[in-house]
């Protein structure tokens, strides 16, 4: 993979970062802070919609689509069921009741929101199989739209429902998402029409369904536990406690993700690249070592700084959401730890051991509803922040470790130190420094001369590089 490739890729993610530095403090001048709770549930219920009715068969896509010699017939076997299958269920769903998703998302009985939300899931759905055909193809420009083109048709929807004087609610923002999946999703299927019209003149073939679900499958369930994982906070705060704490906590977690920017890019290229390496039979173990450690060094110093200046984050959000300051750096340790273990523990996936990744998730999406039963009704999102890292923590550990069993012994003790470092003052500064910012700060500004010295070696490394303009 080139640069010019990586700089493809990275487009999406940053760019998508930087529309919604625009969009976030602009929905919460216009929309109530219990509007954003709700469009967070819809953004929620969409993912699992997709984790669950994908199968596992997008993830068999990806493995197996440099091993395919007839690329169409494996987007069929793999794209099919997840049309049948959801498409009978939301049918079913709609006809026993029509009002059941809008007020079990919403809290609000709407026939319209109803079907414009289970709309959201089904797109989503295609889409997801959709933007990996770009994906695979390595057309890093084009994946990269398909995650950017979404979020500024948002923006231009929320623009004009505030320019042209129509309500701001709870209809008007969850038809603005809508409508921004819908003519995004046209957009792509338009482009991609060359890859996947052949899919109609394709037989289905049983065979390679069979082998497809045979590694997919497992990875539902541990995907589901990776979705419980990244949601049990928000469902224990629309269930435990009230829209306008989730509104919060949700606002919190997308700037943690606007942060988390080089998660979105590595997670983008490195599993495809690694299996390709596989397939090519020419895998470096020193090398996936070494990115191991770069990753390690930038997610520690990233938590770090994101400690030091989160008091700057409350001066561009009204005053309803000033907690963010304290609870943004725990946010950020769940997509980080998760991109460090896809370094530590890519040894499952090569040897398709993927149940091991099913049971490292449940057992992680069982620390996480244990720490958020137990938090969040004293706590609130502070509980939900803290349960959320810890769970995050034990995922890390668990992935490698399970790795390191299946597949080779990897470098792991100065990783342990620093992610639990990190995830010990993440936590207690939190619930506990949070009264007094000055101390809350010397603590990050120590953290971080720490990590001049421990990363010495690899700050070095990066300079030399920079001079000799790589």
């Amino acid at each position: 993979m080139n640069a010019k490739q990586i700089i493809g890729y990275a487009v999406g993610p940053i760019g998508s970062g930087l529309i919604g530095l625009i969009t976030l403090p602009m929905i919460t001048w216009f929309y109530s802070v219990e509007d954003v709770g709700r469009i967070s549930m819809l953004q929620v219920c969409t993912s699992f919609f997709v984790l669950l009715f994908c199968l596992g068969l997008d993830q068999a896509y990806v493995r197996e689509y440099n091993e395919s010699i007839n690329k169409p017939q494996l987007l069929k076997v793999v794209l099919l069921p997840s049309l049948i299958i959801s498409i009978t269920v939301l049918s079913i769903v709609y006809l026993y009741d029509s009002l059941i998703v809008s007020q079990w998302l919403y809290g609000i009985a709407s026939p319209y929101l109803s079907i414009i939300s289970m709309s959201c899931f089904f797109v989503a759905l295609v889409a997801r199989y959709v933007s990996l055909i770009l994906r695979m193809q390595e057309k890093a420009l084009a994946f990269s739209m398909s995650q950017l083109l979404p979020k500024i048709l948002f923006l231009i929807f929320v623009l004009c429902v505030v320019y042209l004087g129509f309500a701001t609610d709870s209809y008007s923002l969850i038809t603005a998402n809508a409508l921004s999946l819908f003519a995004a999703f046209v957009v792509y299927l338009w482009n991609t029409k060359c890859d996947w019209l052949p899919f109609f003149k394709e037989k289905f073939d049983w065979q390679q369904f069979k082998i497809s679900l045979a590694f997919g499958l497992p990875l539902v369930i541990g995907g589901l536990a990776s979705w419980g994982l990244n949601v049990m906070d928000r469902i224990f705060l629309r269930n435990m406690s009230t829209y306008a704490e989730l509104g919060v906590y949700s606002v919190a977690m997308s700037i943690a993700g606007v942060a988390a920017l080089f998660s979105g890019i590595f997670n983008t290229i490195w599993a495809p690249m690694v299996f390709k390496w596989v397939s090519e039979g020419n895998i470096d173990f020193k090398t996936i070592d070494d990115i191991s450690e770069y990753v390690l060094a930038a997610i520690y110093f990233m938590v770090v700084l994101s400690g030091l200046f989160s008091w700057i984050i409350p001066r561009f959000l009204p005053q309803s959401y000033a907690e963010i300051q304290f609870i943004i750096t725990a946010c950020l340790l769940g997509p980080l730890f998760y991109t460090l273990s896809e370094t530590t523990a890519v040894g499952i996936a090569i040897a398709r051991k993927t149940k091991l990744a099913m049971l490292a998730s449940i057992f992680a999406v069982l620390i996480n509803l244990v720490g958020n039963y137990i938090l969040v009704p004293e706590y609130g999102t502070k509980g939900a922040a803290a349960a959320t890292a810890i769970a995050f923590w034990s995922f890390f550990i668990l992935r490698t470790e399970f790795s390191k069993l299946v597949w080779r012994k990897v470098p792991v003790l100065k990783s342990y130190i620093c992610v639990t470092v990190l995830t010990l003052c993440a936590v207690m500064s939190m619930l506990f420094l949070s009264k007094n910012l000055l101390v809350f700060i010397v603590l990050w500004l120590v953290l971080l001369f720490i990590g001049l010295f421990v990363f010495l070696n690899i700050i070095k490394k990066l300079l030399v590089k920079f001079r000799m303009g790589f």
